[in-house]
C-alpha cells in the first residue's frame, strides 16, 4: 500500500499479553514476520478475541463449506473489492487447498471463465451478486442451493459478508501488507 497506515500494526504494548501471543503464532502460522491484519485488529482488545473464533470456524474450523469453496468465495471477494491483503494471503492459503495459480485466474476472470465446474461458476456468481448488489438473485440462489446444504447456505452468505467487510475495512485501515510480493 503506497499510504501509510492509519492504524500501524501494534506490539505487546499495544496487543497486550495475549493478542500479542496470538499475533506472533498467527505470524509463525503464515511464515512472516509479523501477521500485520491480528496486529492491527488485535488493539481492540476484545472485539478481536471475539471476531478470531467466528473467522476461525468460516476458515475451515468447524465450517459446513468445503475449504475449496470458502476459498473460492474469499479470493472472489479479494478481486471484486481489490483487497491486495486478502489476495496475498489467501492465494497462498488456497494453494495448500487445492487452488491453484491457473485456478486461480479463472476465479478472477469470472463465472464465464472456461475450465470451471458448475459449482464453481455458481459459488462466483453468487458472490458477485452478494458483493455488488448486497443480496442473490432468486436465479442465483436456487443453484446455490442445488450445490450447498441449508447450513453451507447460511455460512456462505455469513463468509461473503465477513470478507466483504474485512476488506472495506483493510482498506480503511491502510493494513500494511505481510509479504513484499
Amino acid at each position: 500500500m503506497s499510504s501509510p497506515a492509519r492504524i500501524p500494526p501494534g506490539g505487546l504494548r499495544e496487543l497486550g499479553p495475549i493478542n500479542w501471543v496470538i499475533a506472533k503464532l498467527g505470524a509463525r502460522a503464515i511464515r512472516a514476520p509479523r501477521f500485520s491484519l491480528v496486529n492491527v485488529l488485535g488493539q481492540h482488545k476484545l472485539l478481536f478475541l471475539a471476531w478470531l473464533p467466528y473467522s476461525g470456524i468460516l476458515l475451515g474450523l468447524f465450517s459446513k463449506l468445503p475449504v475449496q469453496d470458502a476459498e473460492t468465495v474469499i479470493l472472489r471477494i479479494g478481486h471484486l473489492r481489490d483487497c491486495e491483503y486478502e489476495l496475498q494471503q489467501h492465494r497462498r492459503l488456497a494453494k495448500t487447498r487445492g487452488i491453484g495459480p491457473d485456478l486461480q485466474a479463472k476465479i478472477f476472470e469470472g463465472p464465464d471463465a472456461e475450465g470451471l465446474t458448475d459449482r464453481q461458476r455458481t459459488l462466483i456468481t453468487a458472490t458477485d451478486e452478494f458483493v455488488v448488489t448486497r443480496g442473490v438473485s432468486a436465479e442465483t440462489w436456487a443453484a446455490l442451493a442445488g450445490h450447498l446444504t441449508k447450513a453451507q447456505l447460511i455460512e456462505f452468505c455469513m463468509l461473503a459478508s465477513q470478507y466483504d467487510g474485512l476488506a472495506a475495512t483493510i482498506a480503511t485501515l491502510k493494513v500494511p501488507l505481510d509479504f513484499p510480493d
